[in-house]
């Protein structure tokens, strides 16, 4: 558990995966003391009759391998199934302000929550308490507020749908939509961006697509580290042939070459396959003029009598293409090349490959969404998909490549901030109670709430809000005003130390373990980013005695919330077929037969209407949408204006931190650093490894700094700086995100740089 050793920063040149993850699977292993339990556990993962990855949102292949798990699934599993325990002792022995100086990965390291715990005031510990006070205390609380309105509820992507259907409907019988959701932060401008244009805020390809694609463009994503075994469809494709484009500000390993860990000859003789034939450099915010020049070349070449749309296609499944067309083409090149920081005949090449195929995928992430027009910049991408038919066939479609296991079925179940009438009106057939039909707070909405004292109480199911959102010494103060803070999870995290004057620390059951309950062994369900529902069944013992399922403790905060509910909570705390029961009852059209149906081995899947070319839209077409211009963010005046994008490094997966070390970008031992193109750093006059401060350029007043960063070489483009999250929020103003979707614009931060001064000692 030691800290920090000193920095190293040395380029990785060896291919993603292969025996560098193979023994970083092992090192994790180790380190948490987990090998023969973690070894069994790994076995069962992402397995008919197993649990599902508590890592990424991956889809698994129907065809399943020995090994169905990624290094970043191992550590997932590892630093659950850990043998460190946070309990009591720790707790007794650190005062809250004394665990505040320590690193989040110190934290994490303590190990798991084993009982419930009560924050004392009086002595600035937490202490032991019992559930059965910890209910009441909230139940009090929340039965004493003014409004409804005064309570946050905040929902982790790890919720499974059992819980996260009770959770939504606890909330809205208590009488509000507020759900800030780990949704709002990095896919919500699929979920509201996509609907205008297709009908669903959701993908639509699914696994068996990437067998049947003629091309495949992965635009904005850091495929080997935030969805590593997505590498096995994209080696497969490259081995097939297929052109992959990959499009991203930074050059990611994984992109490059890749060795598959569970290619025993590949492991053998030390191999790799090349992933990406076109690797399109383009500046941060860039994509859009990306995209509009591959449809300008389109539209120009049909001008010419080549036909290269598919009109059928448009003609009966769409509407708005003549708008498009007279917007792209108004499009200066000159300008396309400018804002995209590529040649046009890059962008030619890049058409070349799309019009060439007859089936293509577009898969994206957080490159794309965190921007503050990204819900916009998606109906791009659409339009795009449109111009040549695919969507409704195999081996086409678009892709979100969702982070956390379950944030899209938490989102289907009903953790919606902006519910659908038609969705309140079955919540209230099926239940019998009137839910509220105002829009709740988003994420962002939820922090603003807390600092005008509007709210009151927080409760977070899963997570670590505090260091997810942006704006973090604001955030800081936001939830240091309420009146009630709620932590339910496995591990202890940032979230629990900066805290209201009451206080709650809940310990779960976590994915990998067991659900053992009065009515015999329950299993939870899980929907992957391509609308497929699998059981998962834990194989290990729970931790404690005392820690508790998601759905029992939902159950539970609900009966001492609402004790005249109209809801029949204890039937449904133990027993979760009823609860699968109701989701049906609540989403007929999807989840009918969800008990019969999830009984088999491999799940499945949602009916996504595009994929049958039938659009549930209002006018019942794929709706081609126009966005003006170039820019997905407002244009800074500032000659000194830097763009820094947050990432995560690859021992990371959203807020937990797995080790100090990323070495597919050759740093180790540190994360206080910035990558930055060379030009950039000599034209600023500054050393090799320079230690420099960033400071936000923002108009509202506020001073936001961040001092101490080393500056590394990388091939960043011209003007664009990358550094790690959560360290960087405090860069991130709140009040920086997209106006549709409420998602923080954290890949375009507008900073300055300023060398820092050596200190002689």
């Amino acid at each position: 558990m030691s800290e920090q050793k000193p920095p190293r920063y040395k380029p990785y040149n060896q291919p993603a995966g292969g025996w560098g993850a193979a023994g970083a699977t092992a090192k994790v292993l180790l380190q948490q003391s987990v090998i023969g339990k973690g070894s069994k556990a790994l076995l069962a993962m992402n397995q008919p009759g197993g649990f599902k990855c508590p890592s990424c949102a991956f889809p698994d292949a129907d065809e399943r391998k020995k090994l169905e798990f990624c290094e970043n699934g191992a550590k997932a599993l590892a630093w659950e199934a850990t043998q460190f325990r946070a309990g009591r002792e720790l707790f007794a022995q650190h005062t809250v302000t004394e665990l505040m100086a320590q690193t989040d990965y110190w934290l994490e390291m303590q190990g798991r929550l084993t009982e419930p715990m009560r924050y004392d005031a009086a002595t600035d510990h937490y202490v032991p308490c019992s559930w059965d006070d910890a209910f009441a205390l909230m139940g009090r609380h929340l039965q004493a507020l003014d409004s409804p309105h005064q309570a946050e509820f905040y929902t982790s992507g790890r919720t499974p749908n059992e819980a996260a259907f009770l959770y939504s409907i606890f909330v809205r019988e208590f009488g509000t939509n507020n759900f800030p959701d780990c949704s709002n932060m990095c896919h919500e401008p699929t979920s509201r961006g996509l609907p205008p244009a297709i009908g669903v805020g959701k993908g639509t390809i699914v696994l068996q697509d990437f067998e049947h694609a003629e091309a495949i463009f992965v635009i904005g994503q850091n495929t080997g580290t935030n969805s590593p075994r997505m590498m096995s469809n994209l080696v497969e494709a490259r081995k097939r042939g297929i052109p992959i484009v990959a499009v991203n500000p930074m050059p990611e390993r994984a992109l490059i070459r890749f060795a598959e860990p569970q290619d025993v000859v590949q492991m053998a003789t030390f191999g790799s396959t090349e992933i990406t034939s076109e690797f399109v450099h383009i500046r941060i915010g860039g994509d859009l003029a990306l995209i509009k020049g591959m449809m300008k070349v389109m539209f120009e070449r049909e001008a010419q009598g080549e036909r290269v749309l598919d009109h059928d296609f448009l003609a009966e499944h769409t509407v708005g293409l003549d708008a498009l067309r007279a917007d792209v083409m108004a499009q200066d090149w000159n300008e396309i090349v400018q804002v995209s920081g590529i040649s046009q005949a890059q962008i030619r090449r890049c058409a070349e490959i799309y019009i060439r195929s007859k089936a293509t995928v577009i898969c994206y992430g957080m490159g794309l969404t965190q921007h503050q027009y990204g819900s916009t910049l998606l109906q791009q991408v659409a339009n795009l998909l449109m111009l040549r038919g695919n969507f409704g066939k195999p081996g086409a479609g678009i892709g979100p490549i969702r982070g956390h296991s379950n944030v899209q079925g938490d989102r289907t179940v009903g953790i919606d901030e902006k519910p659908k009438p038609a969705y309140l009106d079955r919540v209230q057939q099926v239940f019998g109670f009137e839910p509220p039909r105002e829009h709740g707070h988003h994420v962002v909405e939820s922090i603003e709430a807390m600092l005008d004292g509007s709210a009151k109480v927080f409760i977070g199911l899963g997570g670590n809000f505090i260091h997810a959102v942006p704006d973090t010494p604001r955030a800081y103060e936001a939830m240091r005003g309420l009146e009630l803070t709620v932590g339910i999870a496995t591990k202890l995290n940032r979230g629990h130390l900066v805290h209201g004057r009451d206080a709650l620390i809940l310990p779960v059951v976590a994915r990998s373990e067991r659900i053992v309950t009065p009515a015999g062994e329950q299993f939870v369900t899980i929907e992957d980013a391509m609308s497929n529902v699998t059981a998962s069944r834990g194989v290990l013992e729970p931790v404690s005695a005392e820690v508790l399922p998601e759905v029992e403790i939902v159950c539970r905060m609900a009966m001492a919330t609402l004790p005249h509910s109209r809801v029949d909570w204890a039937g449904c705390m133990h027993d979760y077929t009823p609860i699968r029961e109701l989701i049906a009852a609540v989403y007929p059209e999807i989840y009918t037969g969800f008990n019969e149906r999830i009984q088999q081995p491999h799940g499945f899947h949602l009916d996504i209407p595009p994929r049958r070319r039938v659009w549930p839209t209002p006018n019942g077409k794929a709706n081609i949408l126009v966005m003006p211009g170039l820019d997905v963010d407002a244009p800074v005046d500032d000659p000194e204006m830097l763009r820094l994008a947050t990432v995560r490094s690859h021992d990371q997966y959203n807020t937990t931190i797995y080790s100090y070390n990323d070495r597919y970008r050759g740093v180790y031992n540190d994360r206080m650093v910035l990558f930055m193109n060379i030009e950039d750093r000599l034209a600023r006059g500054l050393e090799k490894e320079a230690l420099v401060s960033l400071e936000t350029i923002s108009g509202d007043g506020v001073q936001r700094r961040i001092e101490g960063l080393t500056v590394l070489d990388y091939p960043m483009p011209r003007g664009a700086l990358a550094g790690y999250y959560p360290e960087l929020n405090p860069l991130l103003p709140l009040d920086y995100y997209d106006r549709v979707s409420g998602t923080p614009a954290a890949k375009s931060i507008p900073v300055r740089m300023s060398a820092m001064v050596a200190v002689i000692a």
